[in-house]
């Protein structure tokens, strides 16, 4: 399983569109300045951060009376895929591995990415928490994406950039837990020591694995 922001795609779109663009047009709309939007703004942010509001562009349209979606769409230019990513997606697409893309962006903004990216080839499935009513990090979405996408936890791997939502998965199963070292490539990598950080999907290719040369090896050695 892999989230999607910050993880497959650089951090500094969402970044840039929520920090930055939004108070801009937004003080533009209503003749204020940007230092009013800009704090008007991120007290409604904090209000629903950690909720499925926080992630949904209906409830941000209605909220601040933008046009959020057709918004995104002006900077998709600036939507980056990771380093490695498409590497480690296709040693993976030709595994017998499942592969989901889970996301808590709305499915709007899924579409957008995907459109832009085209990543959505490598996945089996893609997932937005909106069709679950429950953000990733919330009590219960782990359990409630069993009944859409059946998986054991035991033998599943989750990449994240959101130590909230890591932890979430940990307290409801999911075995292997993986944050990302540096989700917005113009900030600073994050700390932390509480979970395995990956800094570039390079470095942990299937190929690269000590099993992978032992098959690899082995083939060879039957082909002679």
């Amino acid at each position: 399983m892999f989230d999607m922001d910050g993880t497959l795609l650089d951090l500094h779109f969402d970044n840039f569109f929520w920090q930055v663009l939004v108070p801009r047009i937004y003080s533009q709309t209503k003749g204020i300045s940007e230092e009013a939007a800009r704090e008007f703004i991120h007290r409604r942010y904090a209000g629903v951060r950690g909720t499925l509001d926080w992630y949904c562009l209906d409830y941000w349209e209605e909220e601040l009376g933008l046009d959020i979606v057709s918004l995104k769409s002006t900077i998709k230019h600036k939507i980056k895929v990771r380093p490695s990513v498409e590497r480690i997606l296709q040693e993976l697409q030709a595994s017998d591995k499942r592969l989901l893309l889970i996301t808590n962006a709305h499915p709007s903004s899924l579409r957008i990415k995907l459109e832009h990216t085209g990543l959505a080839d490598y996945f089996h499935r893609c997932i937005s928490s909106h069709s679950l009513k429950l953000a990733k990090e919330n009590h219960g979405f782990w359990e409630s994406l069993q009944k859409i996408e059946p998986y054991q936890p035991e033998r599943t791997i989750l990449f994240d950039d959101s130590l909230p939502v890591l932890r979430q998965a940990k307290r409801e199963g999911i075995k292997h837990l993986f944050a990302i070292k540096q989700p917005d490539s113009q900030k600073a990598p994050l700390d932390g020591e509480e979970f395995p950080q990956v800094d570039d999907f390079d470095h942990i290719l299937p190929s690269l694995s000590p099993d992978h040369e032992l098959r690899k090896n082995g083939l060879r050695q039957n082909e002679q």
